[in-house]
């Protein structure tokens, strides 16, 4: 469980973040990878060099370092999501010229290559994509990606029966399953939605009024499936006053994810564990900025690549969140 979209402001800079929602314990650091940087491709063993310095948020367990989201020096952002009962990998029988990653490391490898949107289309024409069990959950997690560049553009990258797909994301919301043109369908479900307030109406005789403002939001969803946090970040991103500055746009992007964070005790899974919000994160695409707060520390913290990368010529962790 996860969501997440992207925000542009009145500057044109564009935001990107999201919740990251899990069930399973994580100790979530803040990496700095820098440019030229050389890792292992785990089906391989062959070397792989980024071209860009990146930022991101992830994992290292078992000697495998996996991300969850990340921004590097080109403004090219992204982040990985559930995708269960939907997602279906390639196989290791692919064709020689395919370059096979696994698939927790896909979000690595594009950080470290793509520049852009078109960059990311352009790469996916020449890599396949390997389900293969990760350190963390001690399974294949059924995963896919949403992405967005310092234009604003913005993609989900889906694996289904379909194939890999690269789906144009107008609306700059994702969440879990299904997938991005159904969740896209849903939203006609709920076109009389509307921040102004209803009208009056007469059912024969009798004259109903509204019960106080928010008439128009009654047909909202409210629990935390993934369609309904899905709708309720569409209208709420949808909507929201368009920021005027940085800072406003940051201020924006944590009140809109309030609406789908998830606490403790509110979802339960099958294995009586807690499924909430380990962690919000934003990004500045323009500054290479990230702005995160934790389940556990509600203040809003900050890292930036700029101010770190060139102190730092080998990889470094900057610690927990």
């Amino acid at each position: 469980m996860c969501t997440a979209f992207t925000l542009k402001s009145q500057q044109g800079e564009a935001f990107f973040g999201r919740n990251m929602d899990f069930s399973h314990d994580i100790d979530p650091h803040l990496y700095i990878v820098p440019k030229n940087f050389e890792w292992d491709n785990i089906l391989s063993m062959e070397k792989i060099r980024n071209t860009y310095r990146f930022i991101g948020i992830g994992q290292e367990m078992d000697g495998i370092l996996a991300f969850f989201d990340g921004v590097n020096e080109m403004g090219f952002a992204a982040a990985a999501l559930y995708f269960a009962g939907y997602v279906k990998y390639d196989t290791m029988s692919q064709p020689e010229s395919m370059e096979q990653i696994a698939s927790f490391d896909f979000l690595h490898y594009i950080l470290g290559r793509c520049a852009d949107i078109n960059d990311l289309r352009q790469l996916l024409d020449n890599i396949s994509i390997v389900g293969f069990e990760d350190p963390v959950t001690q399974t294949v997690a059924p995963l896919h990606w949403m992405a967005v560049d310092r234009s604003g553009e913005c993609v989900a990258i889906e694996l289904t029966d379909r194939g890999m797909e690269v789906i144009p994301n107008p609306i700059g919301v994702m969440a879990n399953s299904p997938d991005l043109r159904w969740h896209m369908t849903n939203l006609r479900n709920y076109i009389g939605v509307t921040p102004y307030q209803s009208e009056e109406a007469c059912w024969g005789s009798v004259r109903l009024t509204p019960l106080g403002q928010a008439g128009g939001t009654q047909l909202l969803p409210g629990g935390f499936t993934s369609p309904e946090r899905f709708v309720r970040t569409a209208y709420l991103k949808s909507f929201v006053p368009t920021p005027q500055t940085r800072m406003e746009a940051v201020i924006s992007c944590f009140h809109v994810i309030e609406s789908v964070t998830i606490p403790k005790g509110a979802v339960i899974t099958s294995r009586n564990t807690y499924d909430y919000t380990k962690y919000t994160a934003f990004i500045n695409t323009a500054t290479c900025e990230y702005f995160f707060k934790t389940y556990d520390n509600i203040q809003v913290r900050t890292a930036s690549l700029f101010e770190n990368c060139i102190q730092f010529p080998e990889l470094v962790n900057l610690g927990g969140l």
